[in-house]
């Protein structure tokens, strides 16, 4: 089920009806309200997800099931010995079933081409569920925390299954921490005015990044990209741009909303987009961009390798295997390592500088506009990251590199076909402004210190207007397919 779909747009008020009219006040008497609550969440969030394929609903149930069963184990494991292995037996778990569905076809047809014998009998040729990589990772940071001493195991398994398949973030993330999102189902939640309105605001600049920008840019994108060959080094860049700015309305602008749908039920999850492409530099464009998932890898694979406490030449090592792992998470695909191993390449400057953190506050902070440098700084990230999301959006190795060619040739000077486009640039233009007045507010439409309604309610009224003036070229999101 789409977010932007007219399915979601009736099944989210009657969830959001029951969840607070029915289950939260005509049973409130209950001492079984909490467990009925979460079991409601645990049954809207299979409708959800079902809605896409019934059949990869016992995947989801096995995988929380087997997940919640290890941390109980790991609790009760007599010895640090046996935790441990319990703890591994779910990662490999875990991972295996991630590996088969994700993986399989692409390392044995890869072997097959290597050493030139046919593999079209051992492949499998199974559909990828939606979101198999997120609920994943949740899963797995839920076992490894238990083991770590971060969280105790539930017995809860109607909260647990909550925690993994609560549906606003269930298929394209934020990528949840059982410390965080888990607790939330093991205590009483109280609706709360200000929140849910705050949510519905977010909701809106989510729908916004998604249907005004992404959506208009994936038309310009798709038409490019599939003719590359023809066309002039200036075209191909401003393609490439547009990409920029179609993946990330994409990706943040899910990620809005569903954040601001979780408020509405009372659950607050993480930040997982603040504003990358104010960046000055590579290591903060990281530190903004898909928040959730860098910081997975950080504390799951960086820090347990030793992180940035040891020599020179490992952090380089971890550094490096943090983003091929990171871009072999994305795909199946040589593409997705490439892009990895290109921004392990730009980070190495600043690692071997001591850089690499020189940047954690907000661009200008205090100041409406930035200095040249900055400017500047910002500048050449956007465009570094911009050659990145060539490799990310190409079919293969061969199209990433015979495309970047095209670009830097001298048809770059001239000027770009970009016929009928002059509304998708203002969408762009209002995206940016929009987002560098707010850079500094926890979401860009948090106007709650705009005292007057009726400011407020321009903005809305605004963004509404775009909805419907520039809706109508509805695609998936771009991260289903991880």
């Amino acid at each position: 089920m789409l977010f932007n779909s007219i399915q979601f747009a009736i099944f989210l008020p009657i969830v959001f009806l029951l969840y607070w009219f029915v289950f939260d006040r005509f049973i409130s008497k209950s001492e079984h309200q909490l467990r009925l609550q979460n079991a409601f969440v645990v049954v809207a969030s299979y409708v959800f997800y079902g809605w896409w394929d019934w059949r990869f609903l016992l995947l989801i149930a096995f995988t929380s099931f087997c997940s919640w069963g290890s941390g109980l184990l790991i609790g009760k494991a007599e010895s640090n010995k046996k935790a441990k292995t319990w703890m591994w037996l779910n990662i490999i778990l875990n991972l295996g079933i991630l590996a088969t569905f994700k993986y399989y076809d692409f390392f044995v047809t890869e072997f097959g081409q290597l050493f030139h014998i046919s593999t079209d009998g051992l492949l499998l040729k199974v559909i990828l569920p939606v979101g198999i990589s997120f609920y994943t990772f949740q899963a797995l940071s839920y076992s490894i925390d238990v083991y770590r001493g971060k969280i105790e195991p539930t017995t809860d398994i109607i909260a647990f299954f909550a925690f993994i398949s609560f549906f606003p973030q269930l298929v394209a993330g934020p990528i949840e921490r059982a410390t965080n999102l888990l607790p939330q189902f093991l205590k009483k939640r109280e609706f709360d005015y200000d929140t849910a309105v705050d949510g519905m605001r977010q909701i809106l600049w989510g729908l916004f990044k998604k249907i005004v920008v992404a959506d208009n840019c994936a038309v310009y994108v798709d038409q490019v990209f599939s003719n590359y060959t023809n066309e002039s080094g200036s075209t191909l860049l401003l393609a490439a741009i547009f990409f920029t700015f179609q993946i990330y309305g994409d990706f943040s602008g899910y990620s809005d909303i569903a954040i601001g749908t979780a408020k509405l039920f009372g659950i607050k999850l993480m930040r997982n987009f603040n504003v990358p492409y104010f960046s000055r530099d590579i290591a903060e464009f990281w530190r903004r961009w898909h928040i959730s998932l860098t910081t997975w890898f950080r504390d799951y694979v960086y820090i347990p390798l030793g992180g940035s406490r040891v020599s020179k030449a490992k952090v380089i090592r971890n550094t490096f295997i943090i983003f091929l792992v990171s871009g072999l998470w994305h795909g199946a695909n040589w593409t997705f390592i490439v892009w990895g191993a290109y921004h392990a390449l730009l980070f190495l400057p600043l690692i071997l500088t001591g850089k690499n953190r020189k940047y954690t506050n907000q661009v200008a902070e205090g100041r409406i506009l930035p200095t040249l440098k900055e400017l500047g700084q910002m500048l050449l990230t956007f465009f570094l990251s911009v050659f990145g999301w060539v490799i990310f959006r190409s079919e293969n190795i061969e199209q990433a590199w015979e495309y970047v060619c095209r670009v830097c040739n001298e048809s770059v000077f001239t000027i770009p076909e970009a016929k009928e486009n002059s509304a998708l640039f203002m969408n762009i233009i209002v995206l940016m402004v929009v987002e560098w007045l707010q850079r500094g507010k926890p979401h860009v439409l948090d106007i709650s210190s705009i005292k007057k309604g009726y400011l407020r309610w321009m903005v809305y009224f605004g963004l509404l207007f775009f909805l419907f003036a520039f809706g109508g070229n509805a695609t998936n999101f771009i991260y289903f397919q991880f």
